[in-house]
């Protein structure tokens, strides 16, 4: 929404603001988890479902490429991310983060961070190719690897050289949508 500069309102919920199951949340996503977009009297839920509906609404290009081929290299990137990426991902920031350091499964937390760097180093790879995981320029499929990369490039985890994904990353920290929702510091 900020990247479409769309007015909206947010709500936090889920952590400390709690809410996530209370009645009316539950209506609107029964899963009871965030994030849950109400746009007038259409609510959806599921993160990459909201970014598609938001470029497809509100967006053109780069955002909503009419190229039906376009469109799907940048969606595998945001698949892949849901698919592939969030598993171990949670379990490095869910483990250091989230977890007191006495409780810390170190071998979970160990493992999640091989498959991380293995992961980061297939994105390095097609960034070697093009500016952006959506093609030439940012774009949805750049959205979903972007929110976990602020925390992969900022946990203090070994993480290989992978200088296309630095660089991709770099751009990325300069849009004035990622400094304002995703640059808030790690929690």
């Amino acid at each position: 929404m900020e990247e479409l500069a769309l007015g909206y309102e947010r709500i936090d919920v889920g952590g400390q603001y709690g809410k996530l199951n209370e009645p009316l949340y539950r209506a609107m996503n029964p899963n009871g988890l965030i994030p849950c977009l109400q746009d007038e009297d259409f609510i959806l839920w599921e993160s990459n479902t909201i970014v598609r509906y938001l470029a497809a609404q509100y967006g053109e290009n780069p955002f909503y490429l009419a190229d039906a081929r376009q469109r799907a290299e940048a969606e595998k990137w945001m698949d892949w991310v849901t698919s592939s990426v969030v598993e171990p991902f949670k379990a490095v920031f869910i483990g250091l983060v989230r977890t007191p350091p006495e409780q810390q499964d170190k071998e979970k937390i160990a493992q999640g961070i091989e498959q991380l760097n293995r992961l980061m180093a297939i994105a390095n790879s097609a960034l070697a190719q093009q500016a952006y995981l959506s093609g030439d320029k940012f774009g949805i499929g750049d959205i979903p690897l972007g929110c976990l990369a602020y925390a992969w490039f900022n946990l203090s985890i070994t993480r290989p050289e992978l200088p296309h994904l630095q660089r991709w990353y770099q751009s990325l920290t300069q849009r004035a949508a990622f400094q304002k929702v995703i640059d808030i510091g790690i929690s």
